[in-house]
């Protein structure tokens, strides 16, 4: 099985950090499950990147997005299998109805 390296666009990682410190100070009894869920997403993205859906609402040729069910965030991304990359885009909440500008 080939793996992915997954990296994050600036405004990806800058808005994880926003929500991780957020959810770290908002969810006392849960403080970490942000930071576990995306973890656990970005361990799966690097070894099975078709896990997500298509986004077809988006400008950017073959974004894809999945969901962290507990804290009910998407992560929008791209693979390039070629490179073997998967590059995440941004991550919304899905309680803001629509998606994200990509």
């Amino acid at each position: 099985m080939k793996r992915h390296r997954v990296e994050f666009s600036p405004e990806a990682f800058a808005h994880a950090q926003q929500v991780a410190l957020w959810w770290r100070e908002n969810r006392p009894a849960a403080p970490d499950l942000f930071e576990d869920e995306l973890t656990a997403a970005v361990e799966k993205l690097s070894t099975a990147p078709a896990t997500g859906v298509p986004y077809l609402r988006s400008g950017v040729t073959g974004i894809r997005r999945v969901l962290l069910p507990r804290t009910r965030y998407h992560i929008y991304y791209v693979v390039d299998d070629a490179a073997a990359v998967v590059r995440i885009h941004a991550l919304w909440h899905t309680a803001r109805g629509r998606g994200p500008e990509l």
